[in-house]
């Protein structure tokens, strides 16, 4: 299992659908308030309404509470200002990544202070950054198909039809 970490989430539809990739991927959701929303937000269930019952999710008053309840976290940053790109570090099941608001991104103090961990999805030079829900997924999927999709159902079944009855 992996665990998102969510710093001061802003945006509660964003969070919505984090929360639906982290039940869909039996991936952990870590939140680090303060949030830009309550957790009762209409937004924010209905964007991952029918997943909440497979869902865990923790909650920090800050930073320091991380830290201090996860202190073996091996742990991952992305952030569009990160020195290396998302692919090329080795993922582990129980890896922690994390992602900050959708405004600010992780504080730099943070970044700098764990540069060898810092990790960025490539994207031209004039985007300023891709959606947080985008992001999460992308980096989500990388560290799960690095570790064979871990326990995921990897293939589907018709509803009318027989997937071995097509030569």
């Amino acid at each position: 299992m992996f665990n998102i970490v969510l710093v001061e989430p802003e945006i509660p539809q964003n969070t919505g659908n984090i929360a639906r990739t982290c039940a869909a991927t039996g991936s952990r959701l870590h939140i680090v308030k303060p949030m830009g929303f309550a957790i009762d937000d209409k937004k924010l269930k209905r964007a991952g309404l029918d997943y909440w019952h497979l869902l865990g999710v923790v909650y920090y008053e800050n930073l320091a509470e991380f830290y201090e309840k996860n202190p073996d976290a091996r742990c991952f940053y992305a952030s569009t200002k990160a020195p290396s790109d998302y692919s090329e570090v080795s993922f582990s099941d129980g890896d922690y990544i994390f992602f900050g608001k959708e405004t600010k991104g992780l504080p730099e103090e943070l970044l700098y202070k764990n540069k060898e961990s810092c990790i960025r999805i490539p994207m031209i030079d004039e985007a300023r950054s891709l959606n947080l829900s985008n992001a999460v997924a992308i980096v989500v999927y990388e560290a799960l198909r690095q570790n064979s999709f871990l326990q995921l159902r990897k293939n589907g079944s018709l509803t009318k039809y027989n997937w071995e009855d097509v030569k």
